[in-house]
C-alpha cells in the first residue's frame, strides 16, 4: 500500500454553494494532493451572491469534532477560517495549543465577498489574543488587515500596509501575508512579512471578473505546501501560484461571484496525455 498523503486539519464554515469555506479548502487540499480533515465552525445560508443568515456552532461541538480527528490521524497543517465566536476561537486555541509543532495558517474572515460581516469587535480581539500567538502565518487581505490593526475602534487608520503589518506581527505570529487584490493597483501585489520586514513581494496579472473563495483557496493552499514540507517563503509563493491558476480556469455557476477551478490541473493533464497518447 502507498504512503498516506499529507493530513490538514481545516476549521471552517460550511458554504453550501461549493465556492468558499470548508468546501474550498476540502478541494482545495485535494487538489495538493493532501488529505483534508474538517471540522465545522458555522452552517451558512448563502450563494454566489451573497450570505442571508449563520448558524454558529456549540463550542464543545468543535472541540468533540477536533480532538476525535486529532486522536486518530496524524495532522501536518492546520487552517483556520471563519469562526463565528469567542468561544470558538477559544476552543480552537486549546485544541490547537496542544500541537504547537505542527504549522498553523490563519486567515481571518471578517466578511464575504459582499461585504456581510462575519466578525465582530469581540471576536476580533479574541483573535489578536488567542490565535495570532499561535499562527505560522496569518493571511489578511489590506481592507482585514487595517481592520485588525486597530485596536480601537476610535483609534486612527493605519493606511501604510508595512505598519499594519508591523502591528499584526506584534501580536505573536511569526508571518503576516498581506493580499493586495483590494488595492487600486494596475497588478495584485502580495507582500509576506516578518518581523525583520518584507520577506518576499509577488505581483500577479489581475483577472476579470470577481471570486467567491480565493483568500480560502489561498490559506488552504498555504497549508497545503506546508503539510508538504516546504517552508514558509516557498510555500506562500507555491499557493499564490496554485491560486491565480484556479482563478484563471473559474467558471461561473450561477447568479453572481466566479467559483475558482481547484483542479485546473487536470484538465492540463489530461490534454498532456492527448498529445503524448504513448507517454
Amino acid at each position: 500500500m502507498s504512503l498516506p498523503p499529507p493530513i490538514v486539519l481545516s476549521f471552517a464554515a460550511s458554504d453550501p454553494s461549493g465556492g468558499a469555506g470548508i468546501q474550498a479548502d476540502i478541494l482545495t487540499l485535494a487538489g495538493m494532493r493532501c488529505h483534508p480533515l474538517t471540522v465545522l465552525t458555522a452552517i451558512t445560508v448563502q450563494d454566489t451572491t451573497g450570505v442571508e443568515d449563520i448558524f454558529v456552532m456549540d463550542a464543545e461541538w468543535i472541540v468533540d469534532q477536533a480532538r476525535t480527528v486529532l486522536q486518530d490521524m496524524p495532522v501536518q497543517a492546520f487552517k483556520i477560517g471563519m469562526l463565528g465566536s469567542v468561544e470558538i476561537i477559544a476552543a480552537i486555541a486549546e485544541v490547537v495549543s496542544d500541537y504547537p509543532e505542527i504549522p498553523l495558517v490563519l486567515d481571518p474572515v471578517l466578511a464575504s465577498g459582499r461585504g456581510d460581516v462575519f466578525a465582530s469587535e469581540e471576536v476580533i480581539a479574541a483573535m489578536r489574543e488567542m490565535l495570532f500567538p499561535q499562527a505560522t502565518i496569518i493571511t489578511p487581505n489590506s481592507i482585514e488587515a487595517r481592520r485588525i490593526a486597530l485596536e480601537h475602534e476610535d483609534d486612527p487608520e493605519v493606511l501604510d500596509l508595512k505598519q499594519n503589518a508591523d502591528q499584526l506581527l506584534q501580536w505573536g505570529c511569526s508571518y503576516v501575508l498581506i493580499k493586495g487584490a483590494h488595492e487600486n493597483t494596475p497588478q495584485v501585489v502580495n507582500v509576506l512579512y516578518d518581523t525583520s520586514g518584507i520577506i518576499r513581494s509577488d505581483t500577479w496579472p489581475r483577472l476579470p471578473g470577481s471570486f467567491h473563495g480565493s483568500g480560502c483557496t489561498l490559506s488552504s493552499a498555504i497549508a497545503a505546501s506546508l503539510a508538504h514540507g516546504m517552508s514558509v517563503t516557498d510555500s506562500v509563493y507555491e499557493a499564490q501560484e496554485f491560486t491565480w491558476h484556479t482563478l484563471k480556469a473559474g467558471f461561473r455557476p450561477g447568479m453572481g461571484q466566479y467559483i475558482p477551478d481547484r483542479f485546473f490541473w487536470m484538465e492540463d493533464e489530461a490534454s498532456a496525455e492527448t498529445d503524448n497518447p504513448d507517454s
